[in-house]
Formats: structure tokens, C-alpha cells, sequence
């Protein structure tokens, strides 16, 4: 199979080439590329958005609006220090372990995450978000978001985005590059593949060998991409136990108060047991000792 990233990465040096023919033989010569960069780096500054550029894809970028989502009670990207950030570096913390750490070995896939929950409505989009954006953070990382809940697709919502083609199309074959639906964003180490149309056969599409290969090509590509998965919830969705098939590490959302123990542990038997499972307790009504509420979360360290 051509290598889906290679074809990509080809495309886009095609393309610069051409932009770079284009200006060696302009009347104007370098000297206007080099004021249209000026125009565009100084743009890019004055966007307070803008944590960086978005890369050199053919894709129009998602833009999206940072303050939008501090204020909505996700993380702060733009210098504001909350409690959420902290509890959300904790959390990565031991993902990013286990991915690039000494259990990395015993695990598959041990960078590909998928975050779910038993039911509906406990806040697996928000965690999934939030953790991408976390990641995307880091000075060494590369995080890639996909949208894999076809069912209820809620990830460009909740980014306060617009809808585009995602991976049911490449899947279904209406676009024949994941590059076609791999969209950058003015979070310069994000990157996002949108859940895409709805269908039918959603379950075996998810488990074709064709998902399976772009899958293993994206834990094995770049050392040091985290693709996090936001899917289903376990209960009652065949989607996500195929899923966990693909995955190393499984992030379990449990809503403080209303989650059963019960739907724990039928969510815990639907993972594969090689994986490294972890649960983010939502909607904590612990509070600090000054009195503000927080996100709790709690880790279950994996046997080996």
C-alpha cells in the first residue's frame, strides 16, 4: 500500500516547488515573497488566537478561538494560569509515560489514546479536547485529534468549529487521501480529522483493514505523535470495542455522582486487557482548601 502521510508530504513539496519556480522567474523577483511573508508573519502576531502558524498544508486551517474555550472552562492557551491546566498536565503526565516511557515496550500502539466513557454525556469530547490541546503544548510533541465517535460526532462542536469531510469519507473512499481530511490549525502541533458524514456500515468501516493499516500508520510514522481518539461511549456501541482493538491506551471518563460501578466495570471487560487503562474522574464536587471546585482525576497504573 503507498504510504497515505509520504503522498502527502509529496504533495506539499510539489507544490512548494512550484511556488519557488513561480517566484525565481517573477519580474518582481524575491523581493515581493519576502514583503507578503513580512505581511503574513506580522499578522500571524497580531492574531491573539494564534498560538503559531498552522504549517505548510494545502488544507484550509481550523481556527480555533482560544479564548472562546478558556472561557467555556477548557484549558488556557494564552498565558492565563488555571486550575484546569494543572490538572490536565497531571493527567498527560502519565499518558505521555506510558507512551514514550519503559512501558511503551510492552504495550501496542502505546501513543494511539483513546478517550470514551460507559454512557453518554460524562464528558468524553471535553477530556478528549482538553488533552489535545494539553499535548499540543509541548515543546516535543505533535498531537493528532480524531473525531472517531461517528455515531454523535462532537469534537468540531465543542472547538466551536465548522463541519467538514473527515474520516468517513476517506473510509467510505469519497476522498482518496487521509491528507484530504487531515486539517491543521493555528495550534502550529494540532492537528485534526474531523468524524465526517454519517453511514451505515460506520461499524465496518471502523474495522476494515483499511482503517486498521492508516491506524498503525499513524503510531508508527512520526516518534513523536500522540493521536488521541475521541469515541463512543463502551456501552451499547460496537464502535468502541473495535476501536480498543487499535489503541495502547484507553482513557475511561467517569462522571463524579452519576457513573455506576457497575458500568465501570462492563466498560473495563469491552477494552482489551493489554491496554494501559486510565479513568478521569468529571464533574468533581471536591473543592481546593480555598474553596474552588476542580477536576479530579485517578490513574490506574497497568500490570504487567
Amino acid at each position: 500500500m503507498r504510504n497515505t502521510i509520504e503522498k502527502a508530504l509529496q504533495k506539499q513539496r510539489e507544490k512548494e516547488r512550484e511556488i519557488a519556480n513561480s517566484e525565481t522567474h517573477s519580474d518582481d523577483g524575491n523581493q515581493t515573497g519576502s514583503h507578503q511573508l513580512s505581511e503574513e508573519i506580522q499578522h500571524t502576531q497580531e492574531t491573539p488566537n494564534t498560538v503559531s502558524t498552522a504549517g505548510s498544508s494545502n488544507l484550509d486551517p481550523f481556527n480555533i478561538d482560544l479564548q472562546r474555550l478558556s472561557e467555556n472552562g477548557h484549558i488556557a492557551l494564552l498565558g492565563e494560569r488555571k486550575q484546569i491546566n494543572e490538572e490536565y498536565r497531571e493527567i498527560k503526565r502519565k499518558l505521555l509515560a506510558n507512551a514514550f516511557g519503559a512501558l511503551a515496550k510492552t504495550i501496542n500502539n502505546p501513543n494511539i489514546i483513546m478517550v470514551t466513557s460507559s454512557r453518554p454525556s460524562e464528558g468524553k469530547t471535553f477530556t478528549a479536547t482538553n488533552l489535545a490541546l494539553s499535548i499540543a503544548s509541548e515543546q516535543d510533541k505533535t498531537v493528532l485529534l480524531v473525531d472517531a465517535d461517528v455515531l454523535k460526532p462532537n469534537v468540531l462542536n465543542t472547538l466551536g468549529l465548522e463541519r467538514r469531510k473527515g474520516l468517513m469519507e476517506y473510509l467510505t473512499g469519497d476522498v482518496s487521501d487521509i491528507s484530504e481530511v487531515l486539517y491543521p490549525t493555528n495550534i502550529d502541533k494540532l492537528k485534526i480529522i474531523p468524524a465526517g458524514k454519517s453511514h451505515h456500515l460506520s461499524t465496518e468501516m471502523l474495522a476494515s483493514h483499511k482503517m486498521h493499516e492508516t491506524v498503525d500508520e499513524f503510531a508508527n510514522r512520526y516518534p513523536d505523535r500522540v493521536v488521541i481518539f475521541d469515541t463512543p461511549p463502551l456501552i451499547g456501541i460496537n464502535e468502541s470495542a473495535i476501536l480498543a482493538n487499535f489503541a495502547g491506551q484507553a482513557v475511561v471518563v467517569v462522571e463524579e455522582g452519576k457513573a455506576k460501578i457497575s458500568d465501570i466495570k462492563m466498560s473495563v471487560e469491552r477494552l482489551n486487557p493489554e491496554m494501559a487503562i486510565g479513568f478521569v474522574v468529571n464533574k468533581s464536587v471536591h473543592h481546593d482548601t480555598d474553596g474552588s471546585g476542580y477536576y479530579g482525576y485517578y490513574y490506574a497504573e497497568r500490570k504487567v
